[in-house]
This record gives structure tokens, sequence and C-alpha cells, in this order.
């Protein structure tokens, strides 16, 4: 067929263009996203077919699944979703007939709808080698959800397990089996792991990597049958002579494209495979669409899923009247392989005629470098990078562009020593055409555009460009074009407190720790100007609080405090204010709920059950306060901090005590941890989850820390948030033991605490944060930073000085003076009246204000200032 059909299909009739989508991937949804997000959608109806049980999901992070993960959190998309855009979807039923004449297609059901113009996504299928044997029970594929769960399942009645394929897919397989604690094999046909993409020098690399991880692998090794086991329940016997037992097989040796429905019909075919499509993704019906791994393009099929995306726009691109087409996709990676860093770019294996490559090689470290540059020198080929791929942002649009190498290449893979070379090709030499993300087609022109438009925030770019929100990998790379951008703009990237420092918070947060400087104007006369400022102040006053810990009612930090703080209390809308006693993990006694009861009586307080399993009480007016702190404390609470910029709640299920499904006591850690952080100020407030069980009772993916109990311990999810715009949490490490769970927190709320800016929430803060989350684990886990140890005793040092401020309060009558109305009366405020509603007195009323009385002549109190 030609390369390119020109003509387009604009719909320019009243009635809707209907569009059949067979398949409902990746590259099936993001074709349909594309629609809706279009400015003509309205003309076009939307309709997809999915033979699986639901809707897409990310495949790429299918190992997710075995690390906590479920499968909606795997989603790209749901019912709502479809239904607020008018798509129709149809799942568990599969496309079986095409007729092409009638332009309709047919379902297993028997379902008929007629098209307009018919997209397939089709996607793959694993490829399974004709191995003798290899059809048995426990022998599995890894590709859907549903393999996921067949491999969980035959997991727990194995102890061996062998991934048969040592590419990409087959490496990921490998991270699974060995995270379900299986003694792990690869089974590799070629003489290195991910023969396409690394050479020998990175293979070599990889594989030690790996074997050190305790996976092991073997190849160079042709499996010819597959027969019972002495030790285990298979025996895998090899083309040498050689075998291994395993109780489990998997297949990952591969993709083929799913294109039997294309090929039953008709429609153009590849030799070896695959819908023959031109670069408009038109197939050899000129009404039917082909995209995805089941598309072949000038002879080549595409394993990736940037490639799809690509295809989709173009598809899309055509039939609504659009200049976009696909014309090839290059096919370099950057991955993280069972913790291993990996790259490949261009030509990795040098063969083009006439490439010259320069090697570098730290054995200690475990990193390996490759460059592939032109015979003359002047231009990128194509590199490989094991164990640092940070070069990787700058190497991948060199080699794209074909930009021109310095003088000496070798500059670019050496550890960087002043004066080097890679300074020298940031961002700013890139053009504009240079592509930042792959996974979503993000150029830096599409960044510098919106830019331009008013995204100044790395968190708000990443947002509208979706750059940096696949794979992640990009991430750092949007940061730099951001600051770049904004500095050409004039746009100063000031990130100084305020006015009277110039420093950022993070800066102020070291010169205070460093410097020792235990008062606001203390570090005022030597690192600020002027008087300060409502937002110096409490930011300042948080990381005195944070580093130190002592009483913020202290003379030298009450001056720092909001109104809230001040008064250890939430003001309401009524001048009054609300008590909110700890009740941690939401765990109380009976006497206790007795003694909060009487309490709530005999002031005369509307009391409310909170979203984080607390007690409040609304109503208190300022001289009750200590009244009302004083019987709480007698009884047994104290603070709840529910006014400070703190940690807030830990909420619970009933876990392991109480419930059937529960794995862990999960009542016992929260009640750990809130009273391990009560009281630590952070830049802004924190919240934290316990549940028993992936059923996930106590939300708590929805919270800054969230801990899930699984059959092998904890699994921690971080930076999540619910509010205005909810953040699900990442998961951030797996089957963790009590102790390792606690370490890893006190390190993670010591360096937000540490590095965020102010009244950042933990989501916005790793958003922000060049690496993301692998960066954070790096500092964490790694302790990449060399700051754990300082981070703990940090921790201890909050934790070791705890003290009540109620009960610190009650015990200073100076400081109770402060809770009076006014300075020269006893007097309290007369002047609200209730609103009974539902058995309780709610939303007090004020009554006539003070100017009103004075209108009267009648003689008021001196209010205190």
């Amino acid at each position: 067929m030609s390369k390119t059909t020109n003509v387009q299909t604009t719909n320019t009739s009243n009635k809707p263009l209907k569009l059949i989508v067979v398949g409902n991937g990746m590259v099936g949804h993001k074709f349909i996203e594309n629609v809706v997000n279009h400015p003509d959608h309205e003309h076009y109806q939307v309709i997809t077919f999915s033979e699986e049980p639901r809707l897409a999901y990310d495949r790429v992070q299918l190992s997710a699944y075995f690390s906590g993960k479920t499968a909606d959190d795997l989603m790209l998309t749901s019912e709502d979703y479809y239904d607020q855009h008018g798509v129709k979807y149809i799942i568990k039923d599969k496309v079986s007939n095409i007729d092409r004449a009638a332009k309709t297609i047919t379902t297993e059901s028997g379902r008929v709808e007629s098209y307009d113009k018919l997209i397939l996504a089709t996607g793959s299928f694993p490829f399974v080698p004709p191995i003798p044997g290899g059809d048995a029970e426990h022998c599995l594929v890894y590709r859907t959800i549903e393999d996921l769960e067949n491999i969980t399942a035959s997991a727990k009645e194995s102890k061996v397990g062998v991934v048969i394929g040592g590419g990409l897919l087959g490496l990921e397989c490998a991270k699974a089996l060995h995270s379900l604690n299986l003694d792990s094999h690869v089974v590799e046909f070629a003489p290195r792991l991910m023969a396409v993409q690394l050479d020998e020098g990175g293979g070599a690399l990889l594989r030690t990597k790996i074997e050190e991880l305790g996976v092991h692998v073997h190849t160079e090794k042709n499996t010819q049958s597959i027969t019972a086991g002495e030790t285990c329940r298979y025996r895998m016997n090899f083309a040498d002579g050689s075998h291994i037992e395993t109780d489990m097989i998997v297949f990952s040796a591969g993709i083929r494209p799913q294109d039997e429905l294309a090929r039953q019909f008709d429609i153009q075919i590849g030799e070896r495979g695959g819908i023959v499509i031109d670069d408009n993704c038109l197939t050899s019906d000129k009404d039917i669409y082909a995209i995805g791994e089941c598309a072949l393009w000038d002879g080549k099929i595409f394993g990736l899923v940037a490639p799809g995306y690509t295809m989709a726009k173009a598809a899309v691109s055509h039939i609504t009247g659009g200049s976009d087409q696909f014309t090839g996709a290059d096919m370099s990676t950057k991955l993280k392989l069972m913790g291993v860093d990996v790259a490949s770019i261009g030509d990795a294996h040098a063969r083009t005629e006439g490439a010259q490559t320069y090697t570098y090689i730290n054995d200690a470290e475990g990193i390996y470098k490759r460059l592939i540059v032109s015979a003359d020198k002047s231009t990128l080929l194509g590199a490989v990078l094991v164990g640092d791929t940070d070069a990787y942002g700058t190497l991948l649009p060199m080699m794209l562009e074909k930009m021109q190498l310095p003088d000496a290449p070798e500059v670019l893979i050496l550890p960087q020593v002043e004066g080097g070379g890679e300074s020298a090709f940031g961002v700013n030499a890139l053009p504009d055409s240079a592509q930042i993300c792959s996974c979503h087609d993000v150029s830096k022109g599409d960044l510098i555009e919106a830019i331009h438009a008013g995204a100044t925030e790395l968190a708000e770019l990443k947002s509208c460009t979706k750059a940096g929100s696949g794979c992640g990998g990009c991430s750092a790379m949007v940061g730099q074009v951001l600051n770049a951008e904004l500095e050409k703009m004039g746009v100063e990237v000031n990130n100084n407190l305020c006015e009277h420092f110039e420093y950022s918070r993070q800066e102020l947060f070291d010169i205070i720790r460093t410097k020792e400087i235990k008062t606001f104007d203390e570090l005022l006369a030597q690192h600020g100007s002027g008087l300060g400022c409502i937002t110096c102040k409490p930011a300042v006053g948080s990381m005195l609080a944070t580093y130190w810990n002592e009483y913020v009612l202290e003379d030298d930090h009450i001056q720092l405090q909001d109104t809230n703080d001040i008064f250890l209390g939430n003001m309401q809308k009524d001048g009054t204010y609300s008590v909110v006693p700890r009740i941690a993990a939401g765990e109380i006694s009976a006497q206790g709920l007795i003694d909060l009861g009487n309490i709530g009586v005999k002031y005369d307080l509307y009391t409310k059950i909170t979203g984080g399993q607390r007690i409040d009480f609304f109503g208190a007016q300022l001289h009750e306060l200590p009244l009302i702190w004083e019987e709480l404390v007698q009884a047994g609470f104290e603070t709840g901090h529910a006014y400070g910029k703190s940690l807030r709640t830990v909420k619970s299920c009933v876990g392991s005590t109480w419930c059937r499904y529960g794995m862990l006591d999960s009542v016992s850690m929260a009640v750990n941890l809130e009273m391990r952080y009560k009281g630590l100020r952070s830049p802004h407030k924190l919240k934290m989850g316990v549940s028993g069980c992936t059923r996930e009772c106590a939300e708590a993916q929805s919270k800054d820390f969230g801990i899930i109990a699984t059959d092998k311990g904890w699994n921690l999810y971080v930076c999540g948030n619910g509010g205005m715009k909810p953040r699900h949490a990442d998961l951030f490490a797996s089957d963790l033991s009590d102790e390792e769970l606690i370490k890893y927190i006190d390190r993670i709320v010591m360096f937000y605490c540490r590095t965020a800016d102010r009244l950042q929430r933990t989501s916005v803060w790793m958003d922000n944060m060049e690496g993301g989350l692998e960066y954070l684990k790096s500092v964490v886990i790694e302790d990449k930073l060399n700051l754990c140890a300082d981070l703990e005793a940090n921790m201890q040092r909050v934790i070791d000085t705890y003290e009540c401020e109620w009960k610190k309060t009650l015990d200073n009558p100076e400081r109770l003076k402060r809770f009076a109305h006014f300075i020269n009366s006893d007097a309290t405020d007369d002047r609200l009246a209730y609103e009974a509603d539902r058995g309780q007195n709610k939303a007090r009323i004020a009554q006539p204000s003070v100017r009103a009385a004075k209108a009267k002549g009648q003689e008021i109190p001196a209010l205190e200032v």
C-alpha cells in the first residue's frame, strides 16, 4: 500500500461521526482521550470494546501489583470518566467479525454496531515458544492483571519460579517472582540480558547487579522440553544438556501483534504479522485504522507505549482534519530494573558504518557508560548507560536532534569535574522541537508555550502538559526547562521566604540547624532585615518548633504564632473555639467516652466525631478553654494539636485485633505512630492512616503517610492527600518490619520538614522534587545524601522533648491571663446565641455588635489586643 494516504475525513455533517475502538488498552484509551479533548469532540460518537473485564489500566506498571498496588490503583480511566464524556464502553465482549461492506462489527455475544471509522487497537499477545510440556498447569504468561492473579495463586503453591525471557518484560516478571519470595531464575536464549537494548558490557554489568539481588541468570539456554521434576514440580531441559528444576514457569519471550481480526477479513497484513498502516495509521481499508502494537509501519512493530500514543494522536488528527502523522519512533528507553538504572539510546550496538565508541567503566561504583558517535565524531548515534543514567536527559535529545558534539565527546560520560563538558549542553542548547517527554510526546516547545501561558510552577507545568506523568524519567529535565525559560523571561527564579530574608525556607532551616539559632530575633539580626512579617514569622516559628521543640507560648516564640497556635484551639466563625483532644488511632475506652460526654454537657458544646476518628467540641469561649483543658487532662487526655501545622491524626481500622481479614495489628501500629509524632510542627498538616489489610478500611492511601498490612509486613505509601486536589499516595517500600517502617517514616518526615516550602503539603513537595519518588527513595533508603543518621537524631530529639501544650499552659499562671475576654474585667462574651438543630446547639450567631451597643450609650469593657 502507499506510504501516506492524503484524503482526510473531517466531519462536516450535523450527524456525529461514529468511531468504534476495538481494544481498550493504553493506546486505545489514549485515542479516546485525544478525541474527547479535541475542540470538535461533539462531532464524534465513540464506542469502545474490551475483551478484558475492566477498562484501560497501566500495563507499564504491572510489577507494582506485586508491591501492594491494586487493580484499581493501575486504572487509567473509569466508567465515570467515560460517562461524563459520552463514551460508550462494552467490556468482556470480544469483537469477532467485521463486515467491511456494511461497515459493521459483531461481537462474540452477538452485538452488532455500525461504524463510520473503525480503530483497531488490539495490541499484542505473549509469544509462547512451542516447547513440549509448556502448556501444563503453572506454566503462565505475564501480560494482564488476570495473569498476575494467576502468578500470585501459583506462587502460593511454589518455591521456585523461572522466567523464560531476559528482556525488559522478562526482568520485570523476575522482579515480581522475587517479590513473591520465590527462588527466582531468568532463562535467556541470547548471550546476555536485554540483548536488544544493551551491548555486551552493559549486559554483563546488569547481570552482575541482578545476581547480587538473589536472582539466578542463565544465558544462552535453549529450552527443549519441560518434564516432571524430582525435587520440584517441573524440570526444564536445555539443548546443551543442562537442566534446572522449578515449580512455576512464566513465559515472557516477546510479543506478537494481535492481528487476527484484520487477517480474517482481508485487511493487509505484513509478511511476519502486523496490520500494515501508512503515516496516518490507515490500513488497506480507507475507513479502518490500526494503532499500537498490532500495527506494522514501514515493516516495524513498536513494542513501547510511547509510539502507540503517537499513533493514536496521528489517527485522531487524520480523522479530525489535522496534519499530524506517524513517521516512526525512537525506541530509546530509560528504566529501573529491580533497582538497577538502565538506559539505551539509538544505535546502542554501534552498527552504523564507521561508528566510533567511548567507554567509561567504574567497577567500584557499578557504573558502565558507552557512547557511540559518527565516524567524524560530530554527532551522537547512541549510548548505553547502566548504574548511572543521569546523562540520559542530555544525550537523548542530542541524538534525536543531531546536535554538534563537543571536541572531546567523552566528557559527556566522564564524571563531572570543574569545567566539564555537560554544562555546555544543558536545556538551553536544545531546539524547541526536542522531545522532552516521550510517554506523552511533549516537546521543549510545548513546555515553553505552557510556561508563557502561566504554568510557572513545576507541578502546574506537569499537570497541564502531562510531561513527567508517565514513567517519570523526564521530570528533572522538565524542571530544567522551566527554570531556564523563566530566567529568559526575566522572571527571577526567586524562592526567598519573603522580603525580610533572602533565603528559601530550606536554606533558613539549614541556618537554624547548623548555627543553632533558637529565636526569630537572632535569625533576623544575623541573616535578615527589617522587622519581619506575617509570612516569615509563622514560618520561622514552625521551623524553630520543628528543630528545638520548645513551648510555642514562650516569650521568644509567642509573637511568631498564628491565632490558632496562640490560643491552642481553632477559632470558629463566631469567635468561639473548637477543642479536640487526642484520641490516638480512634481508640477510646467507654469511660473515656463518658468523660468527654460529661464535659460536652457541662459546657454546652456542640459535639461531632471527625473524619480522623476524634471527637471535636465546638463553641468554647476563650475563658472556657483552660477550664475545659483542665478537665480533659484530669481525665487522661492531652491536646490533639488540631490547631497547628503538625500531625493531626493516625486513622486506623481494627486490624487483626478483631477483624477476620486483618493481617497485622493496625490499631497498635497507629497508636505507636501517633504517640511518636504527636506535637511535631511541620510545613503543613500531616495525616496518616494504617489499614490491617488491602481492603483499606482506614483509607490509608489518601494520607500523607499510608501504611497497609500484608502477609509479609507493612507496605508504606507516601505523599497522598484528600482535600480540594486529592492525590493517591505512591508506594514507597514493601514488606517492612515495624522497625524499618518507623525508621523510614522518621527520615521522610524530617526530610520533608527540612526541605519543603512554606505551607506545602507532602504531595506538592514530592511533585516539585526533581527526581520525585525515586529520588526520595535514594535519600531515605540508600542514604544518598548521607543524612539519615542526622534525620533520625533530629526526630528523636523532638520525641524526647514532647510536652502537652495544654498542660504546660495550665501550669503557668502568667500564660493563663491571656485566656480572658477583657483586660480590665472578668466579664464573658454574652453576645452569643444558639441555633438549635438536631438536639444540639450549633451555629452560634452574634448579637448586635459593640458598635451598636455604644450607639445606645452602653458601657463596654476594654478589649484585650
